[in-house]
């Protein structure tokens, strides 16, 4: 074949570090989502939906066919903590967790996926994001080290 073909789905979880709740101005974390639309973007992985709450970010995206899965996130985190950091003296320290969750999504989940990233604000009154990450990890089949999980 002489054409290079790819469609592959990648849910995207990675939380600030420690956790700490850098994201809860609406309009800050917006505006945080609208950047990791464009980093996405300027990798050729067009996001779906980016969503989350002040602790942490899902993201949606269609993998590019000439970008690795570490490589995409290492640019998210990158790129969006350089420009965070910028934005007020109260977030010259922000900082994104060393590790993330990536999952590959089937086309038939898409939906369903964007919706429940949209829908993160209602999700996190009953659900902590370390109990979110636990099962998600569990229903994908991944195997979670808590010794290292919470940075």
């Amino acid at each position: 074949m002489s054409q290079s073909l790819t469609q592959l789905y990648l849910h995207v979880i990675f939380s600030t570090k420690g956790r700490r709740p850098f994201l809860q101005d609406r309009e800050l974390l917006g505006r945080v989502h609208a950047y990791l639309v464009g980093v996405c973007q300027n990798l050729e992985s067009p996001s779906l939906v980016v969503g989350g709450v002040a602790d942490h970010v899902h993201l949606l995206c269609r993998l590019g066919k000439t970008c690795t899965i570490a490589d995409l996130i290492r640019e998210l985190k990158r790129e969006s903590s350089k420009w965070i950091k910028t934005l007020a003296s109260d977030l010259t320290d922000f900082s994104w967790q060393s590790g993330y969750g990536a999952f590959s999504i089937s086309p038939g989940h898409v939906e369903p996926l964007k919706r429940y990233i949209a829908g993160q604000e209602a999700h996190h009154r009953r659900e902590t994001f370390q109990e979110e990450f636990r099962r998600i990890c569990a229903l994908c089949g991944v195997a979670l080290d808590e010794r290292y999980a919470w940075d």
